[in-house]
């Protein structure tokens, strides 16, 4: 049988990224090499010019290419409007539908610098803090900690509604879900 330690290599790589296992990396290791090289070629090229370029932006934490992201430099933008995200995706995911035009805050994680940079961008202005996070009891937690940190601020505090997606029936809900959509009905 033929080396294919290279081969093997490649669809280890490919296993490495999300969502991707062994037949899948195998699928599209297979079409790289043997379909089209060039795609494989546009790929390597692609993941080399982001990793050389692409940073964390040093306001929101959302990606850029520069020190500030088009978005924290973008004037037109609402500066009374400050959403917390959990990643910079998040934030692609938004901008990509237009569904938000204020300002981003990436909240990795709980740390002091990231509780103090958030204080800080908290208090030039902002009004309302809209907190686009998943729903989640931890969550919960991280919103009410948020909140008693910034409570010396004249700031309304506002979460993303939560229920039931539409299409979806009741017995394929979680509990947390459904109870909040309970909890939270509005009137028709």
């Amino acid at each position: 049988m033929n080396n294919l330690d290279k081969f093997n290599r490649l669809v280890d790589a490919l296993q490495d990224l999300p969502t991707i296992g062994k037949k899948s990396a195998t699928r599209l290791a297979y079409f790289m090499v043997m379909n089209d090289s060039y795609v494989g070629l546009k790929i390597s090229h692609a993941i080399e010019d982001a990793l050389g370029s692409l940073k964390k932006c040093t306001k929101c934490g959302g990606m850029s290419e520069d020190e500030l992201c088009s978005i924290c430099c973008d004037e037109r933008r609402d500066d009374t409007l400050l959403c917390i995200v959990e990643t910079a995706k998040d934030i692609l995911l938004l901008e990509e539908n237009g569904l938000f035009d204020g300002r981003y805050f990436v909240l990795e994680s709980l740390d002091e610098f990231s509780i103090s940079h958030l204080v800080e961008i908290a208090t030039n202005g902002i009004c309302e803090l809209v907190f686009a996070i998943t729903p989640s009891i931890a969550n919960d937690a991280l919103i009410l900690y948020i909140e008693d940190k910034l409570s010396h601020l004249d700031i309304n505090f506002t979460k993303i509604a939560q229920g039931v997606p539409t299409g979806v029936s009741l017995e394929n809900i979680d509990l947390l879900s459904l109870t909040r959509a309970l909890e939270d009905r509005v009137r028709v």
